[in-house]
């Protein structure tokens, strides 16, 4: 296994992106994934390095750098629970990212995927977690002919009355979408789950929507208290089988 970091020059700063990839000199298919609100740590490496190892280049870039990397670096989980300040610096990081923001970074991870010569062409794969859903969405939306895999695990804000909620550019994504809940949630309403086979419906959006049974969010994460090893597991066959049709592209 190969890690490395890199650093990507944006409109707003440096946006620096953990990257693994298998050994070897591929080339492989590309997936970026996207971290949830408590930001870059080593469980989400972790998750990043067990993709890279059945064959793709991932790319986990840090959503917070535009208010400084040392807020957007691992917020800890312990602290979330008991240490008010802790838990509200990582609202305030969580409240500073916008989909139009997601989506811009977005543009210059394709074109670092793009240079890379041990990525394959063809289309690239996105999973998000957690708030990182109604990104993973968005950027499937503005990027139709880049995407071709995007999966949502329990992603909140994918449907909102905000004028940028992703919902409502759903009808120009070409990626197979897979969207995973949690069968108790507090942070996706059920009325969103109500609204989603209809949206699906109506804008052809190849979408494919899964309710995790005895689950609740957080559920794929290991040093969650919510953690279920039964649904997690399932969570990454749901992503390999996914993810599989980039190899063959």
């Amino acid at each position: 296994m190969q890690e490395s970091v890199v650093e990507l020059t944006t409109e707003d700063g440096i946006l620096d992106a953990f990257v693994c990839r298998p050994d070897g000199e591929g080339p492989w298919p590309a997936v970026i994934m996207y971290m949830d609100a408590p930001g870059m740590r080593d469980e989400l490496r972790d998750m990043a390095s067990r993709l890279a190892t059945v064959g793709y280049v991932v790319l986990l870039p840090n959503l917070y750098y535009r208010v400084g990397r040392e807020g957007g670096y691992g917020f800890d989980r312990a602290l979330i629970r008991t240490d008010d300040a802790h838990r509200e610096r990582m609202h305030e990081c969580r409240l500073s990212l916008t989909n139009a923001g997601i989506v811009a970074d977005t543009r210059h991870l394709l074109d670092h995927i793009r240079a890379d010569p041990t990525v394959a062409g063809g289309r690239v794969g996105a999973i998000g977690y957690c708030m990182s859903g109604q990104f993973v969405v968005s950027v499937a939306a503005h990027y139709p002919e880049a995407f071709g895999a995007v999966a949502s695990f329990y992603g909140v804000g994918i449907v909102t009355d905000e004028p940028d909620s992703p919902h409502r550019q759903v009808e120009r994504i070409q990626a197979q979408t897979y969207l995973a809940f949690a069968d108790e949630d507090p942070w996706v309403p059920d009325s969103v789950l109500q609204r989603l086979p209809g949206i699906i419906e109506s804008s052809g959006w190849r979408a494919r929507i899964e309710v995790y049974p005895g689950t609740t969010h957080g559920f794929a994460f290991k040093e969650r208290p919510d953690y279920n090893r039964a649904a997690a597991e399932r969570h990454w066959e749901r992503i390999f089988e996914l993810m599989r049709p980039l190899r063959a592209a």
